[in-house]
């Protein structure tokens, strides 16, 4: 799910036979965010799957660069099975129908791809670093068979940290009520009350602010290196490496600022839900709801920023949709190349 601080459930549910809808929102907040998300639905598939096609199709786009981005668009692409029962719980919080290995799955799965998206954008700029500023290392040691091994890793160390969360969440109901009637996915009130709640909140925040320390400093060294080369090129002097290294940056910069932009409040949501009191609980709500939304702009995000910003992305999308393979009868061809041979 996209947060695991959006949660619907209080202790007191003194209201239960007031309110049967069992709705977080109000209709005129959850039609025009169901819109939002059914819009950020297919854009971030169909972006996602085209980034994928794209570097598996075409050769020349099978750097280790894009290596990465594509098990990151398929790390995004899988955040996407999470929409469908985030807006159910908007909608209806309960009764919960999908049973409890769904309602772990969901939740485990997008905190495994969460962790993993963060890795990856991670390792991309370690990774340009060395290429930039250590480039005779980086060529011997910067291989795709290297990077294949890191992104088994990445995948293998996202989902293994995130297998507490299979304990922390599943299916509950009120006490002396009908589990038919208040089953809800949410954190098991036993592993909140033994400390794992609070534990996968400061997990989850050492996954984000850790690596967003190390982003900021790696592109504050790769522009501090990239600006003394060019100071001593100018105008037509500069290489083609060192302008195919500026725009490559610059790409990355901003998908690392999109993707800080889209996430911080994620995080800040799940730091206000393990400390907050009831006090705040519409807030932090309408908070989550705000997050949920950012969360999924930034998995779906992605696509847009690479044909913004890259020139041969965009040739090689433009090259993909406009691909029409030509197929000729067997044995027509042979015709074909007979009568040529004989003439």
């Amino acid at each position: 799910m996209a947060s695991f601080s959006m949660n619907a459930s209080t202790e007191n549910d003194t209201d239960y036979y007031e309110d049967l809808s069992f709705s977080l929102f109000d209709v005129s907040v959850l039609v025009p965010v169901t819109i939002i998300c059914i819009i950020l639905f297919f854009l971030g598939i169909a972006g996602n799957v085209t980034i994928i096609l794209i570097f598996r199709r075409y050769k020349e786009m099978r750097t280790t660069i894009n290596m990465y981005l594509s098990s990151m668009a398929l790390s995004d692409m899988l955040i996407f099975l999470g929409l469908p029962s985030d807006l159910y719980r908007i909608w209806k919080y309960k009764p919960y129908i999908f049973g409890d290995f769904l309602c772990k799955f969901i939740v485990y799965l997008s905190e495994t791809c969460t962790y993993s998206t963060i890795l990856h954008i991670t390792t991309l700029s370690v990774e340009r670093y060395f290429a930039i500023c250590f480039p005779l290392k980086a060529k011997v040691s910067i291989t795709k068979r290297r990077a294949r091994n890191v992104i088994l890793l990445i995948w293998l160390c996202s989902s293994v940290t995130a297998i507490p969360i299979l304990f922390l969440f599943g299916v509950e109901h009120r006490n002396g009520s009908l589990p038919e009637e208040t089953n809800e996915c949410k954190y098991i009130e036993q592993a909140a009350q033994s400390g794992l709640l609070e534990t996968m909140t400061w997990l989850s925040t050492i996954y984000f602010f850790f690596p967003v320390s190390c982003l900021i400093l790696l592109y504050g060294l790769i522009c501090r290196k990239l600006w003394r080369s060019t100071h001593k090129l100018e105008g037509h002097q500069i290489g083609t490496r060192e302008r195919h290294n500026q725009q490559t940056i610059k790409m990355l910069a901003v998908v690392v600022l999109a993707f800080v932009l889209c996430w911080l409040p994620l995080h800040i949501g799940r730091i206000l839900f393990a400390q907050g009191s009831m006090s705040l609980y519409e807030i932090s709500q309408y908070f989550n709801l705000i997050s949920m939304l950012l969360f999924y702009l930034g998995a779906s995000v992605n696509p847009i920023l690479y044909n913004v910003m890259s020139q041969k992305y965009r040739n090689a999308v433009w090259k993909f949709l406009n691909y029409r393979p030509v197929w000729k009868p067997r044995n027509l061809s042979r015709k074909c190349w007979t009568r040529w041979a004989v003439a």
